[in-house]
């Protein structure tokens, strides 16, 4: 459960923010900034797992290596993203509480982060599935042998 909530939370915590810069509503952008650091800490949480998920994972008979070392590394590179998404909305929390100018700056920042995090949080999702879903795996694995067939 804990590894949806980079997603959700911030699909969550980007409209309450894009909502809060619209309405310029402190108290919005703050609840926003609350939610996407949350997000963050779960993504933190759910990436400090992964290295137990992938021994209990890795030894079961028909799980591909190839599959999780994709879904490792993508991994890795969203983690910085949410780690600067983690960043910033407590930097809004905190510049928000000080009633800074800076605030609708960061706030804007934490937007652009809690998208890209969105995005990459998916994604990294979806390669995680592929590992344990074979309903997943076989079908990207068919889509790619009918391209490269197509391509011949």
């Amino acid at each position: 459960m804990i590894t949806h909530l980079p997603i959700y939370g911030s699909i969550l915590g980007a409209l309450v923010l894009t909502y809060g810069l619209i309405t310029k509503s402190e108290h919005v952008k703050m609840a926003a900034c609350f939610v996407l650091f949350i997000s963050a800490l779960g993504g933190v949480i759910a990436f400090s797992t992964g290295e137990a998920a992938e021994e209990t994972v890795e030894n079961i008979q028909g799980i591909s290596k190839n599959l999780i070392e994709e879904h490792e590394e993508f991994a890795e590179v969203t983690f910085s993203v949410i780690i600067a998404l983690g960043i910033a909305s407590l930097a809004g929390l905190l510049l928000i509480w000080k009633k800074s100018k800076l605030t609708n700056a960061v706030s804007v920042v934490a937007l652009i982060l809690s998208l890209v995090c969105v995005g990459m949080s998916s994604w990294t999702g979806y390669l995680g599935g592929k590992i344990r879903h074979t309903e997943i795996a076989n079908e990207a694995m068919q889509r790619q042998n009918a391209a490269e067939t197509h391509e011949d």
